[in-house]
């Protein structure tokens, strides 16, 4: 179905994703597995756990094949990629509009609040982060990639790793320091924050126009709000229209703030993506920023730095396009 192997979609830590097409005619994406998933683990945790999800925002699983040791996973064919192309623009892609890129977040909110609270199962995903993310032909959001997922019983609050998981950058504190509190559901919730942190373009731009790129970010966007400043970023258009542009300010504000809630030190501070959806969809105006006593001070070079030098032999399918933009 891929005659070959010719069109090659991308490359990662799981292996290498194919261009196909079925018998039927329908597009497909073959996504064959290397040699990092142990006895097959990867791939047979994959199966069990997306071959149960049915959704909207979670990429449809098409078939498989098992072939001694060949595995590979068939998927819906994804018409615009990942989503880390349009953040990180690497292809120069034309921008997205900040209606999409809220609608994005959004959908993603929904396919992980499904998976936490929508399945027969809970389901923890351990790597939200935009290279998951697929767009569709309408860029509506697919949460794809479940190798490093983890079934969790309704019931239970909290799930047992023998080992670190996820991706540098996105990864829970409590994955990398076990100290910080017990590992759950809300692993998720943070890597959704840095990912809409990374949609709203806020670390790039830190860097790029500040003199505080050691300052710990929230920081920084406590000094803007208390002064009564909108959070200018990079990618802002100075053609809009002004009802546009103060729509565009909404947005990138309600993401901000939604954003440091899903980062929160505290676990318990830190909210479920039941309430997050909630946030993201009420009215800005009734929305407040977490006290700035719960973040911790610690900059994001001191985060990388500890993950990079004590756990970078631990973490699982590390995308270094990735780690080196963070």
């Amino acid at each position: 179905m891929t005659k070959g192997f010719r069109d090659k979609l991308g490359h990662g830590g799981y292996g290498s994703a194919y261009k196909g097409k079925l018998r039927s005619g329908h597009d497909v994406a073959v996504k064959l597995l290397g040699r990092s998933g142990g006895k097959g683990q990867d791939f047979m945790n994959e199966i069990a756990t997306i071959g149960r999800i049915h959704h909207v925002n979670i990429v449809k699983l098409v078939g498989y094949c098992a072939h001694g040791s060949k595995h590979a996973l068939v998927f819906d064919f994804m018409t615009n990629g990942s989503l880390e192309k349009y953040i990180f623009n690497r292809d120069n892609m034309k921008p997205l509009n900040w209606k999409t890129k809220f609608e994005i977040a959004v959908g993603v909110a929904r396919g992980i609040e499904y998976l936490h609270r929508g399945c027969d199962i809970q389901i923890l995903h351990f790597d939200i982060k935009p290279h998951n993310i697929l767009l569709d032909d309408k860029f509506i959001p697919k949460i794809s990639d479940f190798g490093l997922a983890k079934f969790c019983s309704t019931g239970k609050n909290t799930v047992s790793l023998n080992t670190a998981r996820g991706t540098i950058g996105y990864v829970a504190p409590e994955l990398i320091n076990r100290s910080m509190g017990a590992v759950s559901y809300k692993a998720d919730v943070c890597s959704f924050g840095m990912m809409l942190i990374d949609r709203v373009g806020l670390k790039r731009d830190l860097r790029r126009k500040n003199d505080h790129s050691s300052q710990y970010f929230p920081y920084w966007i406590y000094d803007c709000f208390e002064q009564g400043k909108d959070i200018e970023i990079e990618e802002a258009n100075e053609m809009e229209f002004a009802d546009e542009n103060e729509g565009r300010k909404i947005i990138i504000k309600n993401m901000t703030i939604v954003a440091l809630w899903c980062i929160l030190m505290s676990l318990d501070g830190r909210p479920s993506m039941n309430k997050v959806l909630e946030m993201l969809e009420g009215d800005i105006e009734h929305l407040h920023i977490p006290s700035q006593s719960t973040q911790i001070g610690v900059s994001f070079d001191q985060i990388e730095i500890a993950c990079s030098s004590d756990l970078v032999s631990l973490l699982h399918h590390v995308d270094a396009s990735i780690e080196a933009e963070v």
